[in-house]
């Protein structure tokens, strides 16, 4: 209602009201259009348009649409299938001032039209082209350009364009450029074609590229992108524009709602990138969901990706550039020796190219997240397995085979990795690159984007040494949780840890194991019954029925059976006894409400494979080996509060508890070795000090630098 306007609604209703003649008067409710920013109500009208008969093709549309490897699918068959399916003709122009001008000139007199094809042909039918263009040359630099054709013309946009007039061909009349423009979904259709000024020049260049083999842009791209795209191109070539496209779905809040400032929940991208990096951003939305599936995007899952993958990889290459700084060591002066590496360098080898063919495969099938997951995957592996359990090597003195093969085993990795995942995570790849390789190799490619991707070598990959050090990893896993839920430090040594399921390991495979769990020893048995007991009581809704007074004779028999005998008697069926009257009872499991007890000291754990039982019974030697690790830790903590370099050799000194001083006395050698100590003192604490609580125990200790 225009602004002063007075609504004759009321009075009208009062007058009829007056007469008599108003039956009712109801609100009435109803929905309506909306803007999409401000939400002001829109009234939609009917108003002429151009149209592109799409109606015309949809059988080549759906044909070319067939021809497209959607992903996924369910997009290109379904939401896009059914509207190209139902395809309405284009509604092509737009009654707005921005925007491509319509290019169709009709004339004031007879009413032809015609359509202008080429800068060219409007300039050599426009009958005052010449004197436009020389007038707005005069009043400055507005409205004309040389852009794509490379000699002045005139700008193909309002007003400028609507200056020109061309002669009807029919009547000799003025033709006038019709007052629409085209819809901005037309300009982006013709992108292809449009970017290299085809069909007038490089035309080999266009054919070179087209059909695109890959495009990606949003869900709601099937009425848009997408569809323009196809609709174009099935007009002019018969043929659909590109081979595979991903879809992608919309970035929500973390509370799945869309973004927008007028809600307040839109996130700044600049200032998202400047706070987490570029690759953070980017890798969480490589693993977070599949593409085409809505991403919730907030700090924390941002963070979590960071610490998980982009930290760990940058903790293995600090890793492997510490101590080759230290040794100053340079990959160049020494190849990998294939055969003369060890058990561990031969299985990050395999697990490396391994991880490439899985990679490639996912890559080449557009499968994002798969392909993301291994490289995480393979990272932790790398970080807490390969480089944990080979730190000592990298220790050693001098430059031995052993520790050569590691630096260059661990080298090739992560050169090779910072390659198979640069195209996912560019800048800390590139990075990486460039100072394990450009450093050292002057020949080397300038840039991780400039070397050849990765090929899997065959060669190195070893199945049965990959399936057994996963076995490793499983019993390790399951042994660290029962330690974890027995509340028992990893540094504090157990005498056992027994092992049922699976397959039962080589030594070399059994020592890794007992190794990474701090075990004297493991042992494998079929039965782990010993280590737990089975509390058996009667399931009143099934026993009461069938033998209700022999209730409580049941209870006592079952309360007085042995653990072992029950759960074999089940295995083979059900628990048979006879009551005292002569009555055959027969308890099945659905009969019996089962408990299971473990045994003091023995905790167990188990996945879909294994089950494992920790003793965790110690005895004086376990205690004290527990006391001797915890010492050294808090040493190898006071050094690097210190600020002391990863070689420096310190002076240890300890007062204040005589059992852990003669533990340390006892253990003087192995204590000294491990945390780098010439001296070793029970008198003044000289340097860095510091008290600690171990295991109960308080003891002083000091560290300084000889």
């Amino acid at each position: 209602m225009e602004e002063g306007a007075i609504s004759a609604d009321p009075e009208v209703l009062k007058d009829l009201d007056k007469r008599g003649l108003l039956f009712d008067a109801p609100k009435m409710t109803h929905s309506y259009p909306h803007c999409w920013r401000c939400g002001t109500p829109l009234i939609y009208y009917a108003r002429e348009s151009w149209f592109i008969k799409m109606s015309a093709v949809k059988d080549e549309l759906v044909a070319n649409n067939n021809t497209i490897n959607w992903i996924p699918e369910s997009i290109g068959k379904g939401r896009f299938g059914d509207w190209i399916e139902n395809v309405q003709d284009w509604s092509l122009s737009r009654d707005r001032y921005w925007g491509t001008p319509l290019n169709i000139w009709e004339c004031e007199g007879c009413g032809h039209q015609d359509a202008v094809g080429s800068i060219f042909e409007l300039q050599e039918r426009a009958e005052n082209y010449q004197d436009v263009l020389n007038k707005l040359k005069t009043e400055g630099d507005k409205g004309y350009s040389s852009d794509y054709v490379g000699y002045e013309h005139i700008e193909l946009h309002k007003p400028y364009v609507d200056m020109l007039t061309i002669s009807c061909p029919h009547c000799g009349k003025k033709m006038k450029r019709v007052a629409e423009v085209i819809d901005c979904w037309f300009d982006s259709g013709a992108m292809p074609y449009a970017q290299h000024h085809y069909p007038f020049e490089n035309k080999e260049l266009f054919e070179s590229q087209f059909p695109a083999q890959f495009i990606s842009e949003a869900v709601d791209q099937t009425r848009g992108w997408f569809y323009s795209l196809l609709a174009e191109s099935t007009l002019l070539f018969h043929k659909a524009p590109f081979e595979n496209v991903l879809v992608l779905g919309h970035v929500q809040d973390e509370n799945g709602q869309k973004m927008s400032k007028s809600k307040g929940n839109a996130v700044d991208p600049m200032e998202a990138l400047q706070k987490h990096g570029a690759d953070a951003i980017r890798w969480f939305f490589y693993t977070n969901s599949a593409p085409w599936l809505p991403n919730r995007f907030h700090d924390g899952a941002v963070v979590e990706g960071q610490r998980k993958f982009l930290s760990t990889l940058w903790n293995s290459y600090a890793f492997f550039v510490l101590y080759a700084n230290i040794d100053n060591f340079d990959p160049t002066k020494y190849s990998l020796n294939y055969e003369s590496l060890s058990p561990m360098d031969k299985w990050l080898l395999s697990k490396l190219n391994t991880l490439i063919a899985t990679v490639d495969t996912n890559l080449a099938q557009f499968k994002i997240p798969e392909a993301a997951n291994a490289l995480e995957e393979f990272c932790d592996e790398l970080s807490n397995w390969y480089v944990r359990r080979s730190r000592e090597r990298f220790w050693a003195k001098g430059m031995e085979e052993d520790k050569v093969n590691a630096y260059m085993t661990l080298y090739e990795t992560l050169v090779t990795f910072a390659k198979l995942a640069a195209p996912l995570v560019p800048f800390i790849t590139e990075s990486i690159y460039r100072n394990l390789v450009c450093s050292v190799d002057a020949a080397a490619p300038k840039s991780v984007h400039l070397c050849k991707y990765p090929v899997s070598n065959p060669a190195y990959i070893i199945p049965d040494l990959e399936e057994n050090m996963d076995e490793v990893l499983s019993l390790v896993k399951l042994g660290r949780a029962a330690r974890e839920k027995a509340q028992v430090k990893n540094r504090q040594p157990l005498s056992v840890m027994y092992i049922s399921g699976g397959k039962a390991l080589e030594k070399q495979y059994e020592s890794i194991v007992q190794e990474e769990l701090n075990l004297k020893s493991i042992a494998f048995k079929e039965d782990l019954s010993d280590f737990t007991a089975y509390i058996f009581k009667p399931q009143l809704k099934t026993v009461g029925p069938k033998y209700g007074k022999h209730l409580q004779e049941i209870r006592s028999y079952l309360m007085e059976l042995d653990s072992k005998a029950g759960i074999k008697a089940l295995e083979e069926g059900a628990i048979r006894f006879t009551a005292k009257d002569g009555t055959a009872v027969e308890l099945s499991r659905e009969d019996l409400l089962i408990e299971s007890t473990k045994k003091d000291g023995f905790i167990t754990e188990e996945d879909g494979k294994y089950t494992v039982v920790l003793d965790t019974n110690l005895s004086e030697e376990l205690k004290e080996e527990g006391f001797l690790r915890e010492i050294i830790s808090k040493v190898q903590t006071m050094r690097k509060e210190a600020g002391f370099e990863v070689m420096d050799r310190i002076r240890l000194s300890a007062k204040g508890n005589e059992k852990l001083i003669a533990l340390m006395q006892k253990f003087e050698k192995e204590l000294c070795k491990t945390v780098l100590a010439d001296v070793l003192s029970f008198e003044e604490l000289k340097g860095y000090v510091k008290d600690w609580d171990i295991n109960g125990e308080t003891l002083s200790l000091s560290v300084e630098k000889c």
